[in-house]
């Protein structure tokens, strides 16, 4: 059964001021965001890429040039821009967004997801996972990655880090757009460019 077509989504990214944010930033992140731009609770598809760090200590050391970056709905695209200038409190650290810069979707023949929610035994994942490609119509080699946890002590949320490569062009966007498995809004199932693999 083919899943029902996900929205044109693009991604939209603002300069991030911070020193650290707790390892399991990603919950409190999201509610912080969705403080200023309530209309994403209502945006299935919606949710915010992971931020890239060197974990240390149960801390995420944030980078020097960090990027918020939200997956959103092109039609809303816009509206994303109140967040600029904004001041984040996660868990007490405090984040300064930036300026705002649209990012729109590009095909890439390889793509990598830092966590995708799912069974935690590999062969059922992979199963899982090829059964919702293959309700989206994509056909493409799978390399499922090490086993992943993220969570705190009210919530947590179990998968793998998973790469798809020799995707077509519209296959590519497509999963861009819908993502895999679930908890889209905290950073799971969301796919970006990875280097090429050749097999």
């Amino acid at each position: 059964m083919r899943l029902p077509k996900a929205p044109e989504m693009t991604d939209v990214a603002f300069g991030l001021k911070g020193e650290s944010v707790p390892e399991s930033y990603a919950f409190l992140l999201w509610q912080e965001v969705a403080c200023h731009l309530s209309w994403l609770e209502s945006d299935e598809h919606a949710g915010i890429l992971p931020l890239r760090g060197t974990l240390n200590s149960g801390r995420i050391l944030l980078p020097q040039r960090a990027k918020l970056v939200l997956r959103v709905a092109a039609e809303f695209a816009s509206q994303a821009r109140v967040l600029a200038g904004k001041t984040l409190d996660i868990g007490g650290s405090l984040l300064q967004v930036g300026e705002f810069d649209e990012r729109p979707l590009k095909p890439y023949p390889t793509l990598h997801a830092h966590l995708v929610e799912g069974p935690s035994e590999e062969e059922a994942f992979l199963a899982e996972a090829g059964r919702q490609l293959e309700d989206m119509e994509v056909a493409c080699k799978l390399i499922c990655g090490r086993q992943v946890a993220m969570g705190d002590s009210e919530k947590l949320i179990f998968g793998f880090s998973l790469v798809l490569h020799d995707l077509k062009p519209e296959e590519s966007l497509r999963v861009q757009r819908a993502g895999l498995g679930g908890s889209r809004r905290f950073g799971c199932g969301m796919f970006v460019p990875f280097k090429t693999i050749s097999v």
